[in-house]
């Protein structure tokens, strides 16, 4: 289906050029899009938002059910390491919850899904929102119910929580409602911005008692009878949301009435990025613009590396036959010898579960990074079946883009007690962590030299869960038969 397309974030350029070519159309695009595509895109409202997460490794969606769908599709078709999630609670939501926990800033909040789990990635019943306290105006306790609308979204892999508001917001077109009075204009110029507020003074066009109109980019270059409309529209829908669901905020007496949201304008998703995908779109990209290899792997790596991105770039013109500068990159931004560095073990269902945190003994211009751990005692290390005491030492050995990694258990006195290779989405060894989503599937070799393979099964239940798609399952078969070999 052909959609109105807006996007915003570090892959904008790339995913511009890709869902051009698949027939859709991008609208209310920045400035240097307009720039780079030499073109005129129409300000008019999309029908699905696409904006890069805020750990810059994915994208979320937003909008119409269908055309989010159809969007999702191809996103998913970047690469072989996409992978894809439902969003339970998407910007605009508005859900019955209790809240579970009061912090120093808010309050967390339990909110009903679908009872099966189906809507929350990783499983389970409920998703946890953050209601900061000036963002309601009751006082509010655990155990208290609540009625909340989700103002911002979160990704599953992220270690924060959808905001929570309890005001309503109707979003949507040219305009949004608001609680409050009067009109504001997000305008592309401040006098752009003055000559709409001009112009909807002129045509008498009010929000309803107790609502403040704010004005997209988009009306700044849209005629009155539009404005008329959209507003005329925005007002039904405000007013059929709000008899639909009531007034927000805490429910004295009140129990949760429904699992899953009360009312929900826009459907969402995520979607991660795998270090093929951000090869692939530097692919896209470099028919656009000046592209250094790597670019979007670089940017995903940290705010100062996506400066200092732009900055070569600007400078320079790179060969596209140009290797990856893993070197230069880790030379400039890290992880260097004796940094701490996380090993983000990504899950196919969405989760992101930290394995630990070790010190960078080693960093090769080939892109390999060897991480050294320090265990405490008990238990056993999975797989090898053998007891993890204290002063044991694991020593990981991790390289940029490999489908695997390696981790050896030695004993105090140095004896080997097992080693470990899990085998998982290409690494990316980004300055503060080492990233990548687990693949289930995994090689164990013994003390004894023994070379086990395991959890075939678990990646097969991923795979029938819709977790794992086919092809990446394929992919982590055929490199855990290659390691069974090697081993």
């Amino acid at each position: 289906m052909t959609a109105r397309i807006r996007l915003r974030g570090i892959y904008t350029t790339a995913l511009t050029r890709l869902l051009l070519d698949a027939g859709y159309e991008v609208v209310d695009a920045s400035d240097p899009i307009r720039r780079r595509f030499e073109a005129d895109f129409p300000d008019v409202p999309p029908d699905v938002t696409v904006s890069t997460s805020t750990d810059r490794t994915g994208v979320g969606l937003s909008g119409d059910p269908e055309a989010t769908a159809s969007v999702l599709d191809h996103l998913c078709d970047v690469g072989v390491d996409a992978l894809s999630w439902h969003d339970p609670a998407p910007p605009g939501a508005v859900f019955d919850g209790t809240v579970t926990e009061t912090l120093g800033g808010g309050a967390v909040v339990a909110l009903a899904v679908d009872e099966d789990g189906r809507d929350v990635p990783g499983g389970g019943d409920s998703v946890e929102g953050y209601l900061p306290y000036n963002a309601v105006d009751a006082h509010v306790e655990t155990g208290d119910p609540v009625r909340l609308q989700v103002r911002e979204s979160s990704p599953p892999w992220a270690d924060s929580r959808p905001t929570l508001d309890g005001d309503l917001r109707v979003t949507g077109g040219l305009v949004t409602l608001e609680p409050g009075s009067g009109t504001r204009v997000d305008g592309r110029t401040d006098a752009a911005a003055r000559e709409l507020a001009g112009m909807v003074d002129l045509l008498g066009l009010e929000p309803p008692s107790g609502w403040r109109a704010v004005w997209s980019r988009a009306a700044v270059d849209a005629d009155g009878d539009a404005l008329a409309a959209a507003l005329e529209a925005a007002t039904e829908r405000a007013e059929r949301f709000a008899a639909d669901i009531g007034e927000l905020g805490v429910r004295a007496g009140s129990d949760p009435a429904e699992d899953g949201p009360l009312a929900s304008p826009h459907v969402g998703a995520w979607v991660w990025f795998g270090r093929e995908c951000r090869f692939e779109l530097d692919s896209a990209r470099r028919r656009v613009t000046t592209t250094l290899p790597g670019h979007h792997r670089i940017k995903a790596g940290s705010s100062d590396a996506s400066a200092g991105v732009d900055l070569a770039e600007a400078l320079c013109e790179p060969s596209p036959d140009a290797e990856f500068p893993f070197e230069a990159v880790v030379g400039a931004f890290g992880p260097s010898e004796g940094d701490a560095l996380r090993i983000e073990h990504g899950k196919p269902d969405g989760r992101l579960i930290v394995l630990g945190e070790g010190e960078v003994t080693a960093v090769e211009p080939d892109g390999s990074v060897t991480v050294e751990r320090s265990m405490t005692g008990g238990g056993t290390y999975d797989g090898l079946d053998v007891p993890r005491d204290a002063g044991d030492v694991a020593v990981t050995s991790l390289k940029e883009g490999r489908w695997w990694y390696p981790t050896t258990y030695r004993g105090t006195d140095g004896t080997v007690k097992g080693t470990y290779v899990n085998v998982c989405t290409p690494v990316e060894l980004f300055p503060d962590g080492a990233r990548y989503v687990d693949l289930h599937v995994d090689v164990i070799k013994h003390a004894d030299g023994t070379v086990e393979r395991v959890d075939d099964e678990i990646l097969d239940a991923s795979v029938a869960d819709g977790n794992t798609p086919e092809t990446l399952a394929e992919k982590a078969r055929a490199v855990a038969s290659a390691l069974e070999g090697a081993l």
